[in-house]
């Protein structure tokens, strides 16, 4: 599964997210790590979680993908967000609205930063995508 934006995505995303701190930070992370997505989650969780002590062969990326899973694969209302979204894929507010959105639904502690890489992903590789791909994992 692609795990990484390209340059020109991360500036695409710059574009919609300039009003946006926390995508901006999010985006200021995934362009130090060239897109790598797993690598960004990980390094802001631990910005601002501290480092958690997971069992061996577990991924943190991995692990919150699972837990989310639960929480937006049956949520008419973020995938109603996310078609939105899809059809107008420059509107700062609908991108905006799916990051908060992913704040507020998760029982996880995920700041603003964080969900902007978990969305992002979601977005790139496609909500259905994303439900089936993390069920069997």
């Amino acid at each position: 599964m692609n795990t990484q934006l390209a340059t020109a995505e991360i500036h695409t995303m710059r574009e919609v997210l300039h009003d946006f701190p926390p995508g901006v930070r999010a985006l200021d992370e995934l362009q130090r790590h060239k897109g790598n997505i797993p690598t960004a989650f990980e390094d802001l969780w631990v910005e601002k979680n501290g480092v958690v002590a997971l069992p061996e062969k577990k991924s943190l990326w991995q692990t919150t993908l699972n837990v989310l899973r639960n929480e937006l694969c049956g949520d008419d209302g973020f995938r109603t967000q996310v078609k939105e979204y899809s059809k107008n894929p420059a509107s700062t507010p609908l991108l905006t609205g799916l990051i908060v959105y992913l704040v507020g639904i998760s029982g996880l502690p995920i700041d603003p930063a964080i969900a902007t890489v978990v969305v992002l992903y979601i977005l790139k590789i496609g909500l259905n995508i994303f439900c089936e791909y993390t069920e069997i994992n």
